[in-house]
């Protein structure tokens, strides 16, 4: 039996919790188009005959400009503690930067040490995952290769590396990238049952997926200054709260005559088992990104 932690990097908006999604073969994790979708550490399992990969999709590094985001990158930072493998996801669209250069440098870090590999019975634990190949012509896609390998070789001196080219939308290249990632998983025993593809509370899941549907319906201004947790769960009925940082934020997150409530209330319930009885409830808490106090208590 193999089994292990694999840590899943990148940048906002590279497509890691799409990854993830399509790995594990269900939605673990929320997605939107908006940058720094995903708030917690949050590990998908996949199950194959003889291996378990338990995956941890990250909030994307960047450079914090509140409390909030500073926690977000400590969150993806310590995801990359103790980790088997680390797949650093980039952007087949994009021009390899400096923000993925610190990816790559994370990931580097963490599955070696002094740059010899933590163990040389097993192949290096670093894949890097070439993303959104679909939207890609086929010399992008060979250039930003070619840039990643080169980030690699200066980063870190010696360091062994594969890459994969692959679409999280469509499938593309993702079974060899899951391939790679079990060939490189320690032997050892399963840490979740089979039937188990998430450890996400059901709590947290609830509260994702209503944010995931606020976020769909937000203007610009609103995404990062939306937060949302249950604070009352007795089956069928879940009580969820909406946090927003201003009055006038409240008014658009509930919509003229409660219709963009009703609408996420209906998207969300959809997903839920029959029978569950969602109520939405809105309030404002000023700059609660900047606040530690607010942020502990929101679960950040």
């Amino acid at each position: 039996m193999r089994a292990g932690f694999v840590s899943v990097v990148g940048r906002p908006n590279v497509g890691k919790s799409t990854l993830v999604n399509r790995m594990v073969g269900t939605k673990v994790s929320i997605v939107s188009s908006r940058p720094n979708t995903t708030r917690h550490a949050v590990r998908g399992i996949v199950h194959r005959p003889g291996a378990q990969v338990v995956l941890v999709d990250t909030p994307g590094f960047h450079r914090p400009r509140t409390v909030l985001g500073e926690r977000l990158v400590r969150a993806a930072d310590t995801s990359l503690a103790d980790v088997d493998v680390a797949v650093a996801v980039l952007d087949a669209t994009a021009e390899v930067g400096g923000g993925d250069r610190m990816v790559l440098a994370r990931a580097i870090a963490a599955v070696h040490d002094g740059g010899d590999l933590i163990d040389a019975e097993r192949p290096a634990g670093l894949l890097v995952a070439l993303n959104k190949v679909d939207h890609a012509r086929p010399a992008e896609v060979l250039a930003r290769l070619a840039a990643a390998a080169a980030a690699v070789a200066e980063l870190g001196d010696g360091v062994q590396a594969e890459y994969f080219p692959v679409s999280a939308l469509t499938g593309e290249g993702v079974e060899g990238l899951l391939d790679a990632v079990v060939e490189r998983l320690p032997e050892g025993p399963a840490y979740y049952p089979e039937e188990t593809l998430t450890d996400a509370p059901d709590a947290l899941w609830v509260a994702e997926l209503v944010r995931e549907q606020l976020l769909r319906r937000a203007r610009e201004e609103l995404p990062h200054s939306i937060a949302c947790r249950v604070t009352e769960w007795e089956w069928p009925r879940i009580r969820c709260d909406i946090v927003v940082e201003r009055d006038s934020q409240k008014g658009i997150v509930i919509g003229r005559g409660g219709e963009v409530l009703k609408e996420v209330g209906t998207a969300v319930r959809a997903q839920l088992p029959p029978g569950a009885y969602l109520e939405l409830h809105v309030r404002v808490e000023k700059h609660w990104q900047q606040r530690p106090d607010a942020l502990d208590r929101l679960g950040y």
